[in-house]
């Protein structure tokens, strides 16, 4: 009898899209995303540490556009890392397993994180 190759597990291919499957993939790539910007960080670090022409030269680079839209990026991996990661520890409470609970926070942690990335950005720029 001749066997046909079948894949070891469902992948991508075999499950229709669902919220949950994305929160959890982009859960995965902002955590790497951090550790990137952790990187970043280091970097500003070591320039104010150093010389005020070093610094000078990364506050160009963050105050630049492209920067900007990379601060912003960053911030809002943040947020969204942490306010589903407290929807991961509330899971683990044993709350909000349902069906419908785990949508609802799914959605809650995606508004969230678009208010509060939008209201940091704001309140930064009416501060400056």
């Amino acid at each position: 009898m001749t066997q046909h190759p079948r894949p070891l597990s469902p992948h991508l291919q075999v499950y229709r899209w669902q919220i949950t499957m994305a929160m959890s993939i982009f859960h995965r790539i902002t955590g790497v995303a951090l550790a990137i910007a952790a990187l970043g960080l280091a970097i500003w670090l070591i320039a104010l540490a150093g010389s005020d022409a070093l610094f000078a030269q990364v506050s160009a680079l963050l105050a630049s556009l492209p920067g900007q839209v990379v601060l912003i990026a960053a911030s809002a991996g943040l947020i969204y890392h942490l306010l589903n990661g407290i929807r991961h520890l509330i899971w683990d409470a044993g709350r909000g397993m349902s069906i419908p609970a785990v949508y609802r926070g799914g959605y809650a942690v995606i508004v969230l994180t678009v208010l509060l990335t939008a209201g940091i950005w704001l309140l930064a720029a009416v501060r400056t």
